[in-house]
């Protein structure tokens, strides 16, 4: 009897699990089908989950739509668009990783062979490749009237690579290419079946000649004439290094802007931190505390050298498309404005050379000044380097040449004539240079406010002697210095706060006699 009732309830409980897995298999397939009839991407259904939007964003300019097959939507566009992009950041992640993950989503069988093959000849010889392009020009050449075939020409591709054999980079190049794409219609993907090199074509020189800023020869023009800069690195004294941030107040800025105006200057530079302005997607409320800024530097009377990327320090080649997203929104908005004087590409981008690779750094900043002066032909471009042994670097791609000074004044007048001579003859900005005033155990009791005050009546008198523009550090001594600036050691961090022309209560110290000549 117990036997038989045992074997009864073993029956039961497999009657219940295999209902139970049905109702399971049921619920799951129709969520699936619900999912997808929501419009949903079928790559987060899929193996892979494809990041694009967040890493790899390049410019794209559709040349034409216009082709010997049917017309086609806008939907149907941004999905060519949107897979065929993806398939340029899936197979530069399969190279980087030599792995083919990801490469059956967005290429056909016969078009994943070469792939497979080039991932396999690199994985035995050790090689890995990091790639990105730069900008892309499609042109429709062909869509099918079944909406399953589509054709289309890329021109003049901008693509940078790193070449690594064991680890060690053997290669960096930039190149231009152009392209005609095969791409069909498979489960929803638009998968590359054929790509093939074609000739390129001219480039055009699109860029206008420089409006409200020039060169010529030596000289800085605003207006068409000649500018000399006499200038000072600016925050507000209760916000230093958070300029743009939620204490953000306009009147003490113009109050800063008359006295700084008022002093006998005539110049400003200011920061815009990249994680602080958004990245790849700079928020509209950021944009119009730097319009505000702008604005009430024009009404002063006084221009603006606008310091990009600070705190920026990555140079991934995989992330070079998002900084240019982020420059293109800040100098596309004001490539007009007539308060900017130039915009400066990077604070001291040579003290990451070592952590980051020269080469890619060089090669970042070459092609940011090709961005820049795309998206504004206006305003000239700078670069501030940290001393002037590297503000020889890129000289016949910036505008003018700025460097940074905190070595003894003992050999600035011959270190000045070095760069000079090597400068081919572009005008040059000491755009920062200064003594901190702090005496304590942290600088060995070795600086005072008359120690400054005597550095800043030495440079000025070198200055005035030489016709030599300037930006010297800062106005106001600060309460606080960031440790992401000056970092956590006392001898460092308590000696970046005496810096300025005035003391943390607003007064000014005996150095603001000397601010300018």
């Amino acid at each position: 009897m117990q036997q038989k009732l045992n074997k009864n309830i073993y029956r039961g409980i497999l009657i219940l699990s295999f209902i139970a897995i049905n109702i399971l298999i049921i619920y799951g397939v129709s969520s699936v089908l619900a999912y997808l009839k929501t419009g949903a991407d079928r790559a987060n259904m899929l193996h892979i989950d494809v990041k694009s939007e967040t890493v790899y964003s390049p410019e794209i300019n559709w040349i034409s739509l216009d082709n010997p097959g049917r017309e086609i939507s806008k939907q149907e566009l941004k999905s060519i668009e949107d897979h065929y992009l993806k398939s340029w950041y899936i197979k530069n992640i399969a190279f980087k990783n030599n792995s083919p993950y990801g490469i059956e989503d967005f290429y056909t069988d016969s078009a994943r062979v070469h792939i497979f093959n080039t991932l396999k000849l690199n994985k035995k010889q050790k090689i890995s490749i990091e790639a990105t392009t730069i900008s892309h020009s499609p042109k429709l050449e062909f869509y099918s009237e079944d909406g399953k075939l589509a054709v289309l020409t890329d021109k003049n591709v901008v693509e940078f690579q790193k070449v690594f054999q064991n680890n060690k980079l053997v290669l960096s190049t930039t190149d231009t290419s152009s392209y005609k794409v095969i791409l069909l219609l498979e489960d929803g993907f638009w998968r590359i079946r054929h790509k093939v090199k074609i000739e390129n074509e001219p480039e055009k020189d699109t860029l206008k000649t420089t409006q409200i800023n020039q060169i010529r020869d030596s000289e800085i023009l605003v207006e068409g004439k000649p500018f000399t800069i006499k200038g000072i690195n600016y925050y507000p004294k209760e916000t230093p290094w958070d300029m743009f941030g939620e204490n953000f107040d306009l009147e003490i800025i113009e109050k800063d802007f008359k006295l700084i105006k008022n002093s006998g200057l005539n110049s400003i530079r200011i920061f815009i931190q990249y994680e602080d302005f958004g990245k790849e997607k700079v928020p509209p409320a950021k944009l119009e505390k730097l319009k505000e800024v702008l604005n009430t530097a024009e009404n002063t009377g006084l221009k603006v050298v606008v310091t990009l990327f600070d705190f920026y320090g990555d140079y991934s080649v995989l992330n070079w498309t998002l900084t240019h997203r982020h420059a293109s929104q800040i100098v596309s908005t004001f490539k007009n404005h007539k308060a900017i004087l130039a915009w400066d590409l990077k604070n001291e981008p040579d003290l990451d050379f070592e952590s980051r690779d020269k080469k890619t750094v060089l090669a970042w900043l070459s092609q940011m000044i090709k961005e820049i002066k795309k998206f504004d032909p206006n305003h000239l471009v700078t670069i501030g380097w940290s001393s002037p042994e590297a503000a020889i670097h890129l000289l016949d791609e910036v505008d003018f040449v700025s460097y940074h000074y905190y070595k003894s004044i003992d050999n600035f007048e011959n270190d000045f004539k070095i760069l000079k001579e090597q400068s081919l003859n572009k005008p040059i900005v000491l755009q920062e240079f200064g003594l901190s005033s702090y005496t304590g155990i942290w600088n060995l009791y070795s600086s005072s406010e008359t120690k400054q005050a005597e550095y800043h009546k030495e440079m000025q008198a070198i200055f005035k002697k030489e016709s030599l523009a300037f930006m010297s550090w800062g106005l106001y001594d600060f309460k606080e210095v960031p440790t992401s600036v000056a970092g956590r050691l006392p001898w460092r961090n308590t000696k970046q706060k005496y810096f300025g022309f005035m003391n943390e209560n607003g007064d000014k110290k005996p150095s603001f006699l000397y601010i300018t000549n």
